[in-house]
């Protein structure tokens, strides 16, 4: 195979083909099959076309082949317009003939019942004997019109530009491009993803994350599909492109079918929000919105918050754009008093001092452009809205003239709205040639400020460094306690741990609970009380009751033995006339606690798509009316923690008021934090509720919990997983170096951002020259941009694994290694990579982390690992060797390139 053609594999292939073939091409008029061969004959596209048709020789003046196997030339893209049960022959005989790619716009697969279904089926067999991807079916197709590829039955191609649009609707795809070509929006790519049978949207967003030509990534939605790619991929790329989605289909039917509140307060569509919270994709709620977040994503800086200035020459519009500012979350900038006195220099007596800046209807351009230039200046402002009706004294071309200047030099976006139809055309032009996203109406640009300020912060607070949660580090007999509690109720045919059981639960992840015991009679419950000491509670102790109050089953504040007798009686006579007799076992008997904080509500259920997701908020009997919550994915660090916790309204209390201390937040941070992590390596934990958690100053007390189990016929391929990979703790191992220093080796977290710093310090130039091929400062190094992807790595596409020593003595961590493993987007390898502290080297650790890596490699079923090194760099070529890699040498550029078949 030549290396032209060795690199044009899977996306590339499809996105950027030499040659195409269109299998059931026709030249009957109004047909997908004709319309897609016209659109590819099209001079704009300069790769061979190929009309693939058993009864033609000639289709459109084209030569025509009777199959597949005919076509004299490789075939880098198949595009299959014939009827659905044909579909999976033709696949195959592709793949036999080495098609790179395809896409099927047949309908008539799934969402024509079982037989559609079952055709699926039969063409992913096929697609699991190559390396062939697929578009589709039941879709429009796809173009790329920076090279003319228009492979769809849509009537024509859009501008080229920078914008990847991907659409789960082709109907919505062909009004979007009518709408672009009036608009003179343009586009890097166009997708119509269909039922997504293949490519999904991870696959989607890598591609065009990598694609030069793209600068801005618009998603299309009506469903995620596989939850765990498409946070993967959005989480890498969004760190440099804008991922901007529209999500079609709200729906909160799925929490009525919860047993405990958590499901209750968990609706679909706020799963979403928090997901693309978590992965730094920008939400939107309307088709304009997506567009104008794209352009102003790519024309202007990102707001540092949310404080706008409003500069107008008419009082109306810029009330209006106030009113929308704070509608959608943004602020008014409070102009600061050196800002008021330098605009009172100039601007006539009457003008607003304040926030909008009306500058007057007879502002001419000098005294716009000056308004802007001091309000650029602001230290109280984050943005600036420059607003404009067309009035008799205005000069619209010339204002905007005089803009043009501010478009980048304050380091603040600038945005404009002018108002008004072809008087202000022309100046509209000059606006955005110069960079200045215009927008027809003032509310509209202040809700694009808001969006741009919420995805700016919400990048931030992701890669924001956190802190190592307080308290003791979970262990694996802790695990193993956990795992057993689980099996238990299990075995006996339970799909609810009893109350004792539950706080069990929490208490193996360091979470406090409030001492109880079961009684299984009204004299055991007094045993139990006097025990315990007065006052106290009883409940229900039940293993099938998930609402203890709904039945009358929780007595407080009891304050004698009489109390308790009269407390259990009722609590007997109340379950057997609701539910009956035989639910009820007994009670529980705790301790009164003083409910001197206040009550929140911690917990998790399972949602179809991005399986465990997490709930905070204020808890107690009314949590459901209240229903102040804020979701998560799991799993949480201390930041996400904190994040989570402010959009609640609690929170305002949490910090102190009326008098009333604090509570410790870096306490309920790591709470949180080890609550997720209970959630996400405990898969049989269908619903888990601690309602209510008890905050104060003085404490963090679990006083009742909840724990619901997946079905019993559940099997264990189908438990749910995490969309985000948790901590791998099966790679964290102890291990001993040479000397006999004991170390642990294990993957890196986002809290080791600062011990990668130091661990940088520990490196020479020749070091740092042999691992990256260039002399990189020490500043360059160890950047937060550079080693946030590092540290906040995802587990999912890469392993970072890093040699921790622990001081006996003081305690500090020290790092002295670091191996890394990156799964390549396309085939199925990766990259590997070994850097060892120079003080360390030779003592065994490099070839230890090879070792690792490999094994890691093999577990994910990789099936190469790639590794580049300099020609100088012996050591690493003699671990690679010694690991099993082929060395292949290039005297040319003075590198050696290690491989490893797996």
């Amino acid at each position: 195979m030549s290396q032209r053609r060795a690199k044009k594999l899977g996306l590339d292939a499809m996105f950027n083909p030499d040659s195409v073939a269109v299998i059931g091409a026709t030249e009957r008029e109004g047909t997908v099959g004709r319309t897609v061969l016209h659109n590819l004959l099209n001079p704009a596209f300069h790769g061979k076309v190929y009309p693939v048709n058993p009864q033609r020789a000639e289709i459109l003046g084209a030569k025509a082949y009777k199959t597949i196997r005919e076509v004299p030339g490789p075939v880098d893209l198949a595009i299959l317009a014939t009827p659905a049960a044909t579909i999976p022959k033709l696949i195959g005989e592709c793949i036999d003939m080495d098609v790179r790619s395809a896409v099927v716009i047949s309908a008539g697969f799934r969402e024509h019942g079982a037989v559609g279904a079952a055709l699926e089926k039969e063409i992913q067999e096929q697609l699991r004997r190559s390396s062939m991807r697929l578009i589709g079916p039941n879709c429009l197709g796809i173009m790329n019109p920076l090279i003319g590829l228009n492979a769809t039955f849509g009537k024509d191609a859009p501008k080229p530009g920078n914008v990847a649009f991907l659409s789960q609707s082709g109907a919505l795809l062909t009004a979007i491009l009518d709408w672009s070509d009036k608009e003179n929006v343009g586009f890097s790519a166009i997708v119509s993803t269909g039922s997504m049978l293949d490519v999904n949207w991870g696959d989607l967003i890598y591609h065009f994350g990598d694609d030069p030509n793209t600068k801005s990534i618009l998603l299309y939605m009506e469903s995620v599909g596989d939850a765990r790619s498409f946070i993967s991929a959005a989480r890498e790329v969004g760190l440099t492109k804008p991922i901007i989605v529209i999500k079609a289909g709200r729906s909160d039917a799925a929490s009525k079918a919860a047993a405990s509140h958590t499901g209750a307060l968990t609706g679909s569509d706020e799963v979403l929000d928090a997901a693309f919270h978590r992965c730094g994709v920008l939400r939107v709620q309307n088709i304009s919105d997506l567009f104008y977040m794209a352009e102003v994503l790519g024309k202007q800086p990102r707001p540092k918050g949310p404080r706008l200035t409003i500069l107008t020459n008419a009082g109306g519009p810029g009330v209006l754009a106030i009113d929308s500012l704070v509608a959608n979350g943004g602020e008014p900038a409070k102009l600061s008093q050196q800002t008021l006195n330098a605009l009172n220099e100039f601007l006539p007596p009457h003008w607003s001092h304040g926030n909008p800046i009306d500058v007057l209807g007879d502002a001419d351009p000098a005294r716009y452009a000056k308004a802007i230039e001091i309000a650029a200046q602001d230290p109280n402002s984050d943005g600036l809205l420059a607003v404009l009706t067309p009035q008799g004294m205005t000069d619209p071309a010339e204002i905007a003239d005089k803009l043009k200047p501010y478009a980048t030099g304050s380091g603040k976006p600038l945005l404009a709205s002018w108002m008004g139809g072809s008087s202000i055309a022309a100046s509209e032009s000059i606006l955005n040639n110069a960079g200045i996203p215009t927008f027809p109406y003032p509310d509209t640009a202040a809700r694009a400020f808001t969006y741009m300020w919420r995805y700016s912060d919400n990048l931030r607070m992701l890669y924001e460094t956190p802190s190592l949660a307080e308290g003791p580090e979970l262990n694996q007999k802790a695990r193993e306690n956990v795992h057993k509690i689980i099996d238990s109720a299990r075995s006996a045919g339970r799909t609810l741990l009893n109350e004792v059981e539950s706080k069990q639960l929490l208490s193996q992840y360091g979470i406090p609970t409030v001492e109880t015991r079961i009684a299984r009679t009204e004299e055991e419950a007094v045993d139990q009380a006097r025990a315990i000491g007065y006052p106290v509670v009883l409940k229900i102790f039940s293993e099938t009751i998930t609402h203890k109050t709904d039945v009358g089953g929780v007595q407080l504040n009891l304050a004698d033995e009489s109390a308790v007798r009269t407390a259990y009686q009722a609590i007997q006579a109340s379950v057997t006339e609701k539910v009956g007799a035989d639910k009820f076992s007994g009670v529980t008997v705790q301790p009164m606690m003083k409910l001197d904080g206040y009550e929140l509500i911690l917990g998790s259920s399972v949602d179809p798509q991005f399986g465990p997701v997490l709930l905070f908020g204020s808890g107690g009997q009314l949590v459901e009316v209240y229903k102040d919550r804020a979701l998560a994915l799991p799993p949480l660090n201390t930041t996400l923690a904190q994040r989570m916790m402010e959009q609640t309204q609690i929170f305002k209390a949490l910090k102190g008021v009326r008098g009333r201390k604090p509570v410790d937040l870096k306490a309920l941070e790591s709470l949180l934090v080890r609550f997720s992590q209970l959630v996400v390596e405990q898969p049989w934990i269908k619903e888990i509720d601690i309602n209510p958690l008890l905050a104060s100053h003085d404490r963090l007390l679990a006083l009742d919990a909840r724990v619901v189990l997946q079905d019993a016929d559940t099997a264990t391929d189908k438990l749910p997983k995490p969309a985000i990979h948790p901590y791998p703790t099966q790679y964290v191992a102890d291990w001993t170096m040479k000397d006999g220093f004991a170390v642990t080796i294990r993957p890196i977290r986002p809290e080791d951002e600062p011990l990668m710093v130091e661990f940088h310090r520990t490196l020479s130039d020749r070091t740092v020259y042999l691992r990256y091929f260039a002399s990189l400062s020490l500043s360059a190094r160890i950047a937060h941009e550079r080693l946030l992807r590092i540290c906040f790595g995802d587990y999912e596409r890469e392993m970072v694994l890093v040699v921790e020593r622990r001081d006996p003595v003081t305690g500090k961590r020290k790092i002295l290694a670091v191996g890394r493993l990156n799964k390549l987007h396309m085939g199925n390898q990766a990259e590997i990579a070994v850097l060892v502290s120079d003080q360390q080297q030779g003592r065994g650790l490099g070839n230890e982390l090879l070792q690792r890596l490999v094994q890691f490699a093999r577990d994910q079923k990789l099936s190469r690992l790639n590794s580049e090194m300099l020609y100088d760099n012996v050591a690493m070529q003699v671990i690679a060797k010694r690991a099993g890699f082929q060395l292949h040498k290039h005297f040319d550029s003075g590198s050696v390139t290690a491989v490893l078949e797996l």
